[in-house]
């Protein structure tokens, strides 16, 4: 159970960090470079400590993308699969009502924050590849630099990228959840969530093509 119960609160926290960081910002300034900032640096925080942490029980995942990338490596069986996607998406949900909860908000909101237009779409491709290959070429190097990798990558991806850099379908179905900075309207999720897809399979060719060892 240490691996189920190691993504549902890595996956839980990292959208505290998310949705909190967003409202936040929001309450205390009317700076959107403040708040993007801020936002972005909450969150790889966030991912170094979590990835740390949880990196020796279930891999620390906390993203379906590279649930899935790890069983098309042949490193996660498809019950693993199966389950760490449904603790993924049910635990980012939950997370995501807490963080409206303790900023006294609404639990449940419907985000009116529309995200779309084909930049932004092929931007959240090259993020999704930017991240996964991120940790398929630092894993050689341990955990910890994984951790301070992805980190550092998702904090500049997230203000250097038109879409912010969801790549996590769990963290996009969960952010349709906040009417706040971090949201998506639900009509452009679907259009993200393939766009990450896209971007897992260009970095499994990629990856497997040219950098795998053979």
């Amino acid at each position: 159970m240490q691996k189920y119960i190691s993504e549902f609160i890595g996956t839980f926290v990292l959208l505290v960090s998310i949705v909190g960081s967003g409202i936040a910002g929001q309450q205390y300034t009317n700076d959107q470079m403040v708040i993007l900032f801020s936002h972005a640096v909450v969150i790889g925080f966030t991912l170094i400590f979590i990835i740390r942490i949880f990196a020796n029980f279930s891999g620390a995942h906390f993203n379906p993308i590279v649930s899935i990338l790890f069983f098309l490596q042949k490193e996660l069986s498809s019950k693993d699969l199966f389950l760490y996607i449904l603790i993924q998406i049910v635990a980012a949900i939950l997370g995501t009502f807490f963080a409206n909860y303790i900023f006294g908000l609404n639990v449940i909101e419907i985000s009116s924050n529309m995200r779309s237009g084909t930049n932004i779409y092929i931007s959240e491709i090259f993020a999704a590849i930017g991240l996964l290959l991120v940790i398929l070429l630092s894993r050689t190097d341990g955990k910890n630099i994984v951790a301070f990798n992805v980190g550092i990558y998702i904090t500049a991806a997230i203000i250097f990228t038109s879409s912010a850099s969801f790549a996590n379908p769990a963290v996009t179905i969960a952010r349709v959840f906040t009417e706040s900075f971090a949201g998506i309207n639900p009509s452009t999720v679907i259009f993200f969530i393939s766009c990450q897809v896209i971007g897992m399979f260009a970095a499994y060719l990629l990856y497997n093509q040219f950098f795998k060892s053979k």
